[in-house]
Order: C-alpha cells, then structure tokens, then sequence
C-alpha cells in the first residue's frame, strides 16, 4: 500500500484569521488567550482538512516564522532579548518584528523595541523567514515546549502525526554568522539538542519525524557534505523514523549522499527533479522508504492525474510499501481553499487547485494506486476535461502577442549613452543636493483608502466618487511629503491593492481571486494575481494618478511600475511555456507604460524588480541562464528612455555578492536596497565590484513599528560612504511604507531628512 502525506499545510486560515489575531494582538486589542486560543482553534481545523491522509505534519503551524521557532527550540536566542521581561512569547516577537505586543512593552525599559532579526528569502520562494543568528560562543538548549504541545493536541484530536522541524545542516547552512566564527563549527553543539528532541518524541509514542533538509538541493563543498555524513549517523540512533525532506530543487551531485544517509525515508521534489528519481532509486538501499513530491506544492494549476499515474504505476509495482507520495513541499505556499472563490473567472477556476483540492488530488492518486484506477475512474475524466478544455482555450494564446516577442531584438534594451554621459543630463536637470531623500513609493493603507476601495468594488461607490477619494489620498501623501522636506517625492500608491495585482488587474492575460491569500512573513499576506494567457496592455495603467500627483508640486515625482520579473516572481504563473516567454511578454507590456510616463513629463521612473534574486535557480550551474533573460526582460523595460530621465530600481532582501556583475548590466541609473537590518553589510558586494551607479541603502526598517533616530541614520549612512562615494548616495527608507501607520511613518521620516541636512552639513 501506498502512504500518502502532506508536509506542511497553510496557516494563516482560510480568511487570514492569523493575521488579524496577531496584528490585534500586537496593538494591544487580543489578549495573550485569545490570541493561543485562536492558534489551537486554526490547527484542529487544519488537521480536520488533512483527514484521511496516513500521517498529518505537526509543528508547521506558527505564530511568526517555523525557523524562528526552530530557533527559540533550540535555544538560540539573539543576545539583545536575553534577560528581557515576559514569556518566551515576547521574546519570540520582539526578535519577529523588534517588539511584542502593545501591553507588554508599554510599562517596560524595552518599550523602545529592540533590533529586530535579519530577514531573507526562503530559499527561491516569496517567503521571508527570520535568519539564524550565531557567534562562536553560541549554545544551544532544547526547549520542546511549543512542539510537544501541539503534539497533545493532535493526538487528542486522532491525528497521526508526523513532526516537522528544520534539519540541523540547513539551520546551520541558512543561518548567519555575526562574527567571524565558522557556522560549522557549531554543529557539534546542536546534535545532542537535537538527539534529545528525538528522544522526547519517542517518548511521546511518535513513530516518524520529517526533518527537511532542502539545502541539499543547493552545491554544497566537501565540508558540508561531510556535516550531512555527521550529523544523521549521530542522529541514526534515534528511537523514532527520520523522514528527510528534501524539496524546490533537484538533488544531483547530492543524490548519492542524501541515498545514503542514515535514515528511514527520503522526500524528494518530483515537480523539479523528475528525471532524477529513477536513478535515486538505483541508489537507494532496499530498505528506505521513497516519497515522491508529485503535486505542486508552490503553483496553483490542476494536476495531470493521469499522467502522474502513467509514470508512477511501475514505480509503486517496483517499490510497493516503500512508495509514499506528498505534495512535492509545504502547502504554506499556496492559498487554502478553491471552494472559497465566488468571484472568481469560472473557466479559469477551473483549471485550479488550492490546498485543500491539492490534498483532494493526493488521496485520489492514493486510491488509484492503492484500489486501482477504476476506482476513481469519473474523477480522472473529469480532471482530463479541465486539463483539455485550458490547453484548447482561445483565451490562453494571442498571436499578436507572440509575433511581438519573436521580435525583440537587442535594441530595445540598449539606453542611448553609458551612465556616465547621462548621469550629468540628470543631474542638471533635477538639481538635487547631495544625499537627496525620497521613499521607495508606497505610503499607508489607511482604513479610509481600503473602505473606498471596497465601496467601489462592490459597486456602492462610483468611479468619479473613487477618483475622488483616491485623489485625496495622494493629495496628503503629497503634502506630508512637502513638509517632511523631501527631495524627490512619490503619489503613495493609494490606488494600489497590491503592487503586482494592481498591474496584473489591467493587463490581460491575467486573473484574480479573492482569497487566494499566501503568507509572505508574520501577518504580511500577499493574493498573487494568476498569469494563465498571453500578456498584453490594453491601455495606461499609472499615467492619471502620476500626472495628477505631479501637478501638485514642483518638486521631482517617480513614476512607480513593477517590473516584469517581480510580477513574473510574484504571480502564479502558468506552467504551459517557458517562465523566460512570459516574461518578455510582461516586459514589453511594462515598457510601453514607461515610454508613457516619458512622454506625460515624468523625469524620474522607478521599476521595482523587488524579486529578481528571488526567482533564481538554487543550482548555481542554472543562474547564468536565468539572470541573462531576467536582466534582458529589465533592460526591455526601462531602456527606451532618453538620457535625461532617470531609471531607479529597488531590490528586497538579498545577498548581492554573486549577483552584482548582473545588477550592474541592468544598468538602473539608481538602485535601491533594504540595508537596515544588515548594517550595511549588503553594501560590500557593490563596493568590492566597484558599482559605477548611484545606490540607496535603507536606513529605515519598515518591517518594524521602531522608529530609527536621526543618530542612528546618521551612523549608517556614514558606513555606507565608507563603501560608495557620497555623490552617489541616496537616503531612503528600506521598502514601501503601506504597512506602517501615518504618525511613525511621518517620525522616521522626519528622522531620516533631518539626518540627511546633518549629512549635508558635515560634507560641505
């Protein structure tokens, strides 16, 4: 028979329950029960969705971040939240975001907040996690009290549950050092926590534990392959069954090495690394259990029943109970439920599977399987038509589309004159002093913006009523601007639900749910629109909320725009052609909204390419391919400018080391990045290669309800001149601001100015 299982299922809710309980909780409105009591009452609903699958993960729910919790599990606390008031609970969130909730910190020495931990990409997904943090003298102490917990809970409920934690080598690999200490020199501390916590699950009557390991499917050198080879033959002892999970890649040159470790089962993606299960399975020993990752755990399309069935049938023959099949990750990064979706274009919902129906697909390929395919013999019709009826949909193809991509050629990313002819145009014309302030565009969703919004959406508000409204948000955002003093203003993105949906709502090509809600970090949530045709722009899309704004001042205003990789990165993208031809086609459509924004008089144009590091290949052998057509599909967009109008572009959280000779060919007049939390750090890689181009650090954590001070720009600003000249820096802060709220928007800001005339004044 085969086992079917999930390794790890959506937390947030179906409606993002999570979400509002932390954020109520953090403004002091949710008491620390409700707020645990809202938790409990998510899991049991989760686990009653997993019904009927053989083992049900447990330990994937969190209240912030798993690696966080793995963190606190294993003691590993940030020195600066040592000593601190309160349960670990506080701790937890004051490392989270720099703070806990409003009732706990108001009363205390630390109501200030502390720094809050670094956060990063989880390997190439939209999830942020909160980075390990390790010095040389770092010691670990097992601290099982949340995992054990939710253990009683599930086995109360009847579940059997399979517990999931974050594998030593890749806590240790994803982590950071913050001194000059080796990370592997730690191992030999964190094994025996970890073979402790084995030891209590077995206790606990725990049969198996999926530990994931997903850094095997990145290059790993000699040393830590031989951290793998260490660490599960001194875990091997365990009196519980290691599930080790791999997934997002393939393994290749790791395949040997991860067959043979030392435990009961191996999880491989099939999604990613089909071609290499047949030789895994020739290496792997008679007796260890093989779990194929054949659902897709990250995309949103049907399943090919039939097909997984026609390739996995000889594999179950061959293998029989050693055979389990899951999805090929998390279901963490897909939304919860189809079923939830009223709204949604009824053909192309269709086409779809959320969790549940992914976890629908799974028990049906199981029955198959395990009873034969006449068992669900309908279900597989019906599967086969919906697959059939998307391929044949006239709506998914448009040659005029296709004709416009065959012509692409070189041209059209080539700007008229290197940087350093236009810089001086640009200079002159916008005559900016030196450390020139502005923010990377959005300002806050206030309750009145989402209200307006929500009237017009359900048809209560009229367009010239909504004109109106929105019109007064950029209104203030303008005017707050005016008084803070900054130098090159933004409209603050008012009319924005989203910065990817709001581009994809007015391209076509493009479809939209309403709870197709995934968690990016903490409570953050983002709905990525669903790119299922050819993408084309039926009109302007940016061009009457900028021009409007920009009649308001005389001051520089940015034109805003997503650029094609981000909203590539950030949707849901279809899985009938090259990832590379989709965006070329967004590239084309984006680039004909900045020649627009040109032509109106906007001299300064940001295309935001937040998640360009994000959509690379694990494998570093697959990057080359993938930054060539990235960096094409920017240059198409923002390179059919004249010399005098600037390019800028921002880049989330990222390491910029082994990518920068690509950020350099992008060849953005202006560069953006978040810095914050790496004091700087992130500015090695562009010193190091010499970047030729104008840079802005962020000073300013807008992840954070901390307010920096004018001293603490200040101090940061003074690192980033020591890596790039000061005539070629911006002060800025690290993101858009819609997630903050007006009055520490409007103190940071103010901080942020008043320390780039302290700037100023020092370097004159």
């Amino acid at each position: 028979m085969t086992t079917i299982h999930n390794l790890g299922f959506p937390r947030i809710g179906a409606r993002r329950e999570l979400k509002f309980a932390l954020e109520s909780y953090w403004k002091g409105a949710f008491s620390r029960d409700e707020l645990t009591a809202l938790g409990a009452q998510l899991r049991k609903q989760h686990w009653q969705n997993q019904a009927g699958l053989d083992l049900v993960p447990v330990g994937d729910f969190s209240f912030y971040d798993q690696v966080l919790d793995m963190s606190f599990l294993l003691g590993n606390l940030p020195e600066r939240v040592q000593g601190f008031h309160g349960d670990a609970l506080d701790n937890y969130f004051r490392v989270a975001r720099g703070r806990s909730a409003k009732g706990t910190e108001e009363h205390s020495a630390c109501c200030g907040g502390v720094a809050a931990g670094e956060m990063t990409k989880w390997f190439d997904t939209n999830y942020h996690y909160i980075v390990p943090e390790f010095t040389a003298p770092t010691q670990f102490k097992l601290d099982a009290s949340r995992l054990l917990a939710q253990l009683a809970e599930a086995k109360a409920q009847g579940v059997r549950p399979k517990p999931v934690i974050v594998g030593p080598v890749t806590y240790l690999a994803i982590g950071k050092a913050k001194d000059d200490s080796n990370k592997l020199a730690l191992l030999e501390r964190l094994l025996p926590v970890y073979a402790e916590l084995l030891e209590i699950l077995a206790k606990q009557g725990v049969e198996w534990v999926q530990i994931d390991e997903p850094i095997l499917v990145t290059e790993l050198d000699a040393d830590w392959q031989h951290a793998f080879n260490t660490a599960y033959h001194q875990l091997k002892a365990a009196r519980v069954k290691i599930l080790l999970a791999t997934y997002f890649g393939q393994l290749q040159e790791n395949a040997y090495l991860a067959a043979n470790l030392p435990v009961a089962g191996l999880h491989v993606d099939v999604i990613n690394d089909r071609d290499g299960v047949q030789p895994l399975i020739n290496l792997l020993p008679a007796h260890k259990v093989l779990s194929l990752g054949v659902i897709n755990g990250r995309n949103i399309w049907k399943t090919d029943l039939t097909a997984v069935l026609d390739w996995v049938e000889p594999l179950a023959q061959r293998l029989e109970a050693r055979l389990w099949i899951a999805p090929s990750c998390s279901l963490l990064h897909v939304p919860v439920d189809l079923n939830s979706e009223q709204k949604l274009d009824v053909e192309v919902k269709s086409w779809l599977a959320f969790a549940l129906q992914k976890l629908d697909e799974l028990k049906l390929l199981g029955r198959a399987l395990n009873e034969g395919r006449a068992a669900v013999e309908a279900e597989l019709a019906a599967n086969k038509a919906a697959l059939d009826a998307r391929r044949a949909s006239p709506r998914v193809h448009n040659p005029a589309v296709q004709a416009a991509v065959a012509r692409i050629s070189s041209d059209l990313g080539r700007r008229e004159s290197a940087y350093a002819k236009r810089a001086p145009k640009q200079s002159a014309l916008l005559n900016l002093p030196v450390y020139p302030t502005t923010t990377i565009g959005s300002f806050p969703q206030t309750a009145e913006i989402r209200h307006a919004r929500s009237e017009f959406k359900a048809g209560r508000l009229d367009h010239p009523g909504y004109q109106a409204a929105m019109r007064a948000e950029i209104e203030r955002s303008v005017r707050e601007q005016e008084k803070l003093g900054l130098d090159v203003l933004v409209h603050g993105e008012a009319e924005r639900n989203d910065m990817v949906e709001y581009f994809g709502e007015q391209l076509e090509g493009y479809a939209f749910s309403q709870f197709g809600w995934v968690q990016s970090y903490g409570s953050r949530c983002v709905k990525p629109p669903i790119l299922f045709g050819d993408i084309s722009r039926p009109k302007a899309m940016t061009l009457e909320w900028i021009t409007y704004a920009q009649s308001l001042t005389d001051k520089p205003m940015k034109g805003m725009l997503t650029g094609p990789v981000t909203i590539l990165n950030w949707s849901f993208v279809r899985d009938d052609q090259p990832r590379s031809v989709s965006c070329k086609q967004l590239a084309l459509a984006i680039r004909d909204e900045v020649l627009d924004l040109e032509k109106a008089g906007v001299r300064i144009i940001q295309i935001d390419e937040a998640a360009l590091r994000e959509g690379m290949p694990l494998l570093k052998a697959h990057w080359k391919e993938y930054l060539d057509w990235a960096v094409e599909c920017f240059r198409i967009t923002a390179n059919g400018v004249r010399d005098e109008t600037q390019i800028h572009t921002h880049m989330c959280y990222s390491e910029f080391n082994d990518i920068i000779a690509s950020i350099s060919e992008m060849d953005a007049d202006v560069i953006t990045i978040e810095t914050s939390r790496s004091d700087m750090e992130l500015l090695d890689a562009f010193k190091n290669f010499q970047y030729p181009n104008e840079i802005g650090p962020g000073v300013y954590d807008i992840h954070s309800p901390n307010i920096p001070t004018q001293e603490h720009i200040v101090q940061l600003m003074k690192k980033a001149a020591e890596r790039i000249p000061t005539d070629r820096l911006w002060v800025n802060p690290d993101c858009g601001l819609k997630t903050r709220q007006w009055p520490e928007v409007i103190a940071a800001l103010a901080n942020m100015v008043s320390a780039a005339k302290a700037l100023r004044a020092s370097a004159s």
